[in-house]
């Protein structure tokens, strides 16, 4: 069976999906259950990510303590960059033993490879010293590597962090927590839960249920940037999208029931919107994160929070956050299209709960 989703069914189908409408949930744990990841970002110009998208859902209810506590509790551990709940850490066992990868591997990954064997004094340096003092973090840790990092980006020559997230991979540290946004590190084995490891092919198909489930809907296939994948592979069942070319994989629960939306600010990180082209393609959205712009090439903003309405993606908003001097600085709001006074007042009223949550006032231009 291939269903035949409007170009309005296939949006409802992933606001449902990220928990986007105007039935909010009520349990933090349970939203990044659902979701299966927070991205660890910590650009504060508004707020952190984690703290963005999980205000986006809860509202009112949410607060940074909340957060806090369940990274304190174990609830949630840092796998890779993303906070994930802890007994999810089952579903990556088998890929951190089979690292590098599975055959046929690639050639950049037999690099990595043969990388961590040329300092193989340096690992077990690393692991002896957290075994003995852990957690520590990065700085404190034992350069022995023989062979430095080269690289062309930020990495090139930290030859311990390198070593740290391959070893992350790899199954043997985890990040026990982080102090003034500097993460500490430990042997994962004190920071994951015991359990079992679920079989690498069992593993890779809950996964990809799982991150359809979260999407609602997504292609079964896509070249996406290194980290978490954005794709579902065979789960759920086959789409098609009026005006959109090729096929989907669609969660068929969410093709039931009504849809009530509201109004939403996100983060530019946020996972409804982190695939441009998916966004492009499913939203007519246009959006690019500019904090990597000159000032002066910026449309609409350093931190910019795309303006979700319903089922629309309509606009901007263009703040930041001084908490010196206890301000959301609303510069400005670009509506892609006239804004209804629906539109305007769901913006107000965002930008309210927003400055409530970081404990400042909101100032600049009304949307």
């Amino acid at each position: 069976m291939v269903h035949t989703l409007s170009a309005r069914d296939a949006r409802r189908v992933a606001v449902r999906a990220q928990l986007l409408t105007a039935d909010r949930p009520v349990d933090a744990l349970e939203v990044v259950r659902h979701l299966t990841l927070l991205q660890m970002d910590l650009t504060a110009h508004v707020a952190p990510n984690a703290d963005l998208v999980l205000w986006s859902r809860l509202g009112d209810a949410y607060s940074p303590g909340v957060l806090d506590e369940l990274l304190e509790s174990r609830a949630l551990v840092e796998v890779e960059g993303y906070l994930r709940p802890t007994e999810d850490v089952a579903l990556f066992r088998a890929g951190m033993a089979a690292w590098p990868g599975v055959e046929p591997l690639s050639e950049w990954r037999r690099e990595l490879e043969a990388w961590v064997e040329a300092n193989r004094a340096c690992r077990e340096d690393i692991l002896t010293r957290l075994r003995s003092e852990g957690p520590l973090p990065a700085r404190e840790l034992p350069d022995t590597c023989v062979v430095p990092w080269r690289s062309s980006g930020w990495t090139n020559s930290k030859n311990v962090q390198r070593m740290l997230d391959l070893m992350e991979q790899r199954g043997e540290v985890a990040v026990s927590s982080r102090e003034n946004r500097e993460r500490t590190w430990d042997l994962a084995a004190r920071v994951h839960p015991d359990g079992p490891t679920v079989p690498w092919e069992e593993a890779e198909a809950e996964r990809d249920r799982r991150r359809l489930l979260a999407l609602g809907i997504a292609r079964a296939r896509v070249t996406f940037p290194p980290g978490e994948p954005n794709h579902v592979g065979a789960a759920g069942e086959e789409a098609v999208v009026e005006g959109v070319r090729g096929r989907w994989r669609v969660e068929p629960r969410y093709l039931e029931g009504s849809f009530t939306g509201r109004t939403a600010l996100l983060s530019p990180l946020d996972r409804l919107i982190l695939d441009r082209k998916r966004m492009a393609e499913l939203f007519g959205f246009d959006y690019q994160l500019e904090m990597y712009k000159p000032a002066a090439q910026r449309r609409w903003g350093y931190f910019a929070l795309p303006v979700l309405h319903g089922d629309r993606l309509v606009g901007k908003a263009d703040a930041q956050t001084d908490l010196a001097a206890g301000v959301l600085q609303v510069h400005a709001v670009h509506w892609d299209a006239g804004p209804t006074a629906a539109m305007r007042d769901g913006v107000r009223r965002e930008l309210r709960s927003l400055a409530a949550l970081l404990d400042v006032e909101v100032q600049g231009p009304p949307a």
